[in-house]
């Protein structure tokens, strides 16, 4: 895996209070987390860290476009991320021994280290920004972005389905009335 330097922040010298680092995201970032199901990224995080003697309150602002594809006609098209998550991170003396607890939102590191590696958070947050379902948004008019084409012959295949009966069920109707 490549090493993701530009995300170390050198904690040590900073003084306490709020701090604020900014970063673009692109599809080069994604490369060292493998093969993704969207491209195009160009994500603005900001990251607000507010440092605390012991801990630091993390918060992610996530904004930017990517290009997915449709999961109603398969076309791609361009969605909007826009989110903000928020992070603690505690200074301990056995951080190994901390991490194993179940809280997500928290994250325990050794009173001896100087640098916090932000990568891993911005790529979890970027991939919970996005939705499950991935639809084409609507126009201005109402209408669906979606390939009319393709809208038509979901359209059809659902009229075909609706009039066809299952001769499963048919029988199993019989159990109804008894």
């Amino acid at each position: 895996m490549k090493a993701l330097r530009q995300f170390d922040i050198a904690f040590v010298g900073l003084k306490p209070g709020e701090h604020t680092f900014e970063y673009q995201i692109t599809d080069s970032f994604f490369e060292n987390y493998g093969p993704q199901d969207f491209s195009n990224c160009n994500a603005n995080v900001k990251l607000v860290m507010d440092k605390k003697n012991t801990f630091f309150m993390l918060k992610f602002e996530i904004g930017g476009t990517m290009t997915v594809n449709c999961d109603r006609c398969g076309q791609p098209f361009e969605l909007q991320l826009w989110d903000d998550f928020h992070h603690v991170v505690k200074m301990v003396d056995n951080p190994h021994e901390m991490n194993e607890e179940d809280d997500t939102d928290v994250s325990f590191i050794s009173l001896t280290e100087s640098h916090l590696n932000v990568a891993d958070w911005i790529y979890e947050f970027i991939n919970l920004s996005i939705p499950m379902q991935r639809i084409h948004p609507e126009d201005s008019t109402g209408k669906s972005g979606c390939d009319p084409k393709i809208l038509e012959m979901l359209d059809q295949m659902n009229r075909q389905a609706n009039e066809k009966e299952n001769p499963i069920w048919k029988d199993l109707d019989k159990f109804r009335d008894n």
